[in-house]
């Protein structure tokens, strides 16, 4: 009988060392989402600015494109300005070469400038 009480006073004082191990597993899993999270975030919201703007830039040099080869009024890189402003980015070059258009476009996210090119004119 007294090496079962001494068998059942060290489970009961193992047991007890475990106590809120659970708690710091939970936060410490907790604060590896988090942690992932603050790195992921920003790098998805920069390739989804890309996106836009190289959006942009291929939009703008259709149009721009359009216009120089006379289905729309006006000048290339005027229209060009328009559409690459009405999808979120901004003009920062535009290059006529004949019927060729060169549309280059920006746009800032989170402290970084995210740049696409786009060429567009008639089939050669």
């Amino acid at each position: 009988m007294r090496a079962r009480r001494w068998t059942l006073n060290r489970r009961a004082w193992l047991r007890a060392g475990e106590n809120g191990a659970g708690s710091v597993l939970a936060i410490g899993l907790v604060a590896g989402i988090v942690s992932l999270l603050s790195l992921v975030l920003p790098l998805s919201l920069a390739i989804a600015a890309r996106h836009t703007v190289t959006a942009a830039a291929d939009a703008g040099a259709l149009a721009a494109a359009d216009t120089a080869i006379g289905i729309h009024a006006g000048f290339p890189c005027a229209r060009a300005a328009q559409v690459v402003e009405a999808n979120g980015a901004a003009l920062t070059g535009c290059t006529v070469d004949g019927l060729v258009v060169t549309v280059e476009a920006a746009r800032a996210v989170i402290g970084l400038t995210v740049f696409a090119r786009a060429t567009a004119g008639p089939a050669r």
